[in-house]
């Protein structure tokens, strides 16, 4: 792996605990002496691979296993990425075998389950949006993004309107300009106000016949809600524009309120976030988009349709679609496990969870200000954004304390995000944490600003209780070692 980065600090490596002769495998001689294996593929020469007897690789790979970190080992408190705990249950359901056996070339007689379970996740996602149609074709959030611009897009030229530029808030996640600019349109930064939020006065001096669409986190990154979306809406719409919603922080307001309702056209939805898919690791992920009545028709096909007899099927023949946007139908084991989780919580279960998301933000908010530097004070939603201000004092940054908080046990929030403030520390705790675990978190917290103050060199060296110690981080990334010397 990367040993100037750090990790010849870890246990050593197969290679060098491997013995020559060593073998945790029989392979058999060939019965007529011959090789089945053509001269041709043959390797000339035995492969450096480290000799090692089977319970040796065991033990090396389950020791390493041990060194990750994961939502089932404790508390992972990014910001702005919902890495709750997932029941166990959604992933049971995903592995059944009639889900997780079918082929995607299938007839649609032999999966009318399957599609019946789409067509049920799709109006699950419109009544709590408050949207008219759901496609569960986006692969991810990003990407479900991507196809809510494209509809845009397509919507105005439908009606003759070649719109050249999206109003994107300066709180935005750095896939909303990346999704307008693939889109083919021109990103205009909206500053937010001094509460961190979208100004009315500022959107409409920025709103002309031009702008095809403002693109609107809500709640947004800063962890705060959009009280002026309503209004921001009605001058978008005045002036022909229409209203995107990155649902990334749907965790907050599901069951709570419908977007739709508060003027949104499109919004899309993060499956792997919200509904019980678990987050991170590359995938797999799910990104469905809704809109309203009007959009309907142009979006992605192949979409979920009844026959006359009742039966189901996919379909391609709607001619306004922006068309099709990846292969098949979609991440079809996500939306099991969305399914599963809105059915196994039901109406009331959903907006629970964004009541306790949102009161378990704001017990570490008002636990650690004081402590902690809170640029935007008042009440949360479901994260916290604090900053390095207080202890920058003391040479302490917003790294040192993320490294230090692993010496005790816990992940590091997000950190040096949103941009829009200094030496950030994002915190989201979601509503799986109990007041127990939150009591932890905020002590050890506690304890690094303390350190802070009198032994800022302790977190300068942090992280020291790892296998891991502190990396170069930038080196690793610029210059990876990626095989072992022996190899």
């Amino acid at each position: 792996m990367n040993a100037r980065s750090g990790l010849e600090h870890t246990e050593s490596t197969l290679f060098e605990r491997g013995v020559p002769g060593r073998s945790g495998m029989q392979v058999p001689e060939c019965r007529d002496g011959a090789s089945a294996i053509p001269e041709s593929l043959l390797r000339k020469a035995a492969p450096l691979l480290p000799e090692a007897s089977e319970i040796e690789v065991v033990r090396h790979f389950t020791r390493l296993s041990r060194m990750n970190f994961g939502v089932d080992v404790g508390m992972y408190p990014l910001g702005s990425c919902t890495m709750k705990y997932n029941p166990r249950v959604c992933e049971d359901a995903a592995s059944l075998e009639g889900f997780a056996g079918l082929h995607p070339m299938l007839p649609a007689d032999r999966v009318q389950g399957a599609l019946a379970l789409m067509a049920e996740l799709e109006d699950a996602l419109a009544e709590l949006s408050g949207m008219s149609g759901v496609s569960l074709l986006p692969a991810a959030g990003a990407h479900g993004e991507l196809a809510g611009m494209m509809v845009i897009r397509k919507a105005l030229e439908a009606r003759g309107d070649a719109r050249k530029k999206v109003l994107i808030p300066d709180t935005a996640h750095g896939t909303n300009p990346a999704s307008c600019a693939l889109t083919g349109y021109k990103v205009v930064s909206v500053k937010s106000d001094e509460a961190g939020l979208l100004d009315p006065a500022a959107v409409a001096a920025a709103m002309d016949e031009d702008v095809a669409a403002i693109m609107i986190t809500n709640p947004n990154t800063l962890g705060l809600f959009e009280k002026h979306v309503f209004e921001v809406a009605q001058i978008v719409h005045a002036k022909g524009g229409l209203v995107y919603g990155d649902g990334a922080n749907f965790n907050a307001i599901m069951g709570k309120y419908r977007p739709a309702c508060l003027g949104l056209d499109v919004i899309h939805f993060n499956l792997h976030k919200t509904f019980s898919t678990p987050h991170g690791g590359g995938g797999p992920g799910s990104g469905p988009i809704g809109v309203v009545k009007d959009l309907v028709p142009y979006l992605p096909v192949p979409r979920v349709v009844r026959g006359e007899d009742g039966t189901l099927a996919l379909s391609d023949a709607f001619p306004e679609s922006i068309g099709r946007i990846r292969t098949f139908a979609g991440q079809f084991l996500v939306m099991v496990r969305a399914l599963a989780y809105i059915r196994a919580l039901g109406a009331s279960g959903l907006a629970r969870v964004a009541e306790r998301a949102v009161l378990n933000a704001n017990y570490v908010r008002a636990r650690l200000t004081g402590k902690y530097h809170l640029p935007y004070p008042g009440t949360c939603m479901h994260e916290v954004v604090f900053s390095d201000k207080i202890q920058a004092k003391n040479g302490v940054h917003t790294m040192d304390i993320a490294k230090r908080l692993m010496d005790y046990g816990f992940h590091p929030p997000t950190v040096y995000f949103p941009l829009i403030v200094n030496g950030a520390i994002m915190i989201e705790p979601t509503e799986t944490e109990d007041k127990a675990t939150l009591d932890d978190f905020v002590a050890a917290m506690e304890a690094i600003a303390d350190e802070a103050a009198v032994q800022p060199d302790l977190l300068h060296a942090a992280p020291t209780r790892t296998a891991i110690c502190r990396p170069d981080e930038v080196l690793a990334a610029r210059q990876p070692v990626l095989t072992h010397p022996a190899s």
